[in-house]
């Protein structure tokens, strides 16, 4: 599914990838995205997205502000998002969990 802005995908992703790298916690501002969505400017500078993942034994954290995200530009070719951070340009992509269904066994015959 192609979103029309990062802000918009990271609102319907279960994970995230960042830099090649599964962030095992993501995070939005939830009151700023609500005042995005009702219209609001909301502020350029303030921390919108915070992503975190674990390097081998090392834990990494970026962070991004509301300007970055608003600004993302998406690659269609990898699937990617590429957005500023404080420390350079990083590569996003916005992944899909697969569910299962906790019901009965289609195969299995229903007890009575």
């Amino acid at each position: 599914m192609t979103h029309e802005s990062l802000l918009d995908a990271l609102q319907t992703t279960d994970m995230l990838e960042i830099d090649d790298l599964h962030a095992w916690h993501f995070g939005l501002d939830l009151p700023l995205v609500k005042a995005l969505a009702a219209g609001e400017p909301g502020n350029p500078d303030a921390l919108l997205l915070r992503v975190e993942c674990m390097d081998g034994r090392t834990r990494r954290e970026w962070r991004f502000t509301q300007a970055a995200v608003q600004v993302a530009r998406f690659d269609a070719e990898s699937g990617t998002w590429t957005l500023a951070g404080a420390d350079g340009e990083h590569r996003l992509r916005c992944l899909d969990a697969f569910g299962g269904d906790a019901g009965e066994d289609e195969d299995e015959p229903a007890e009575d």
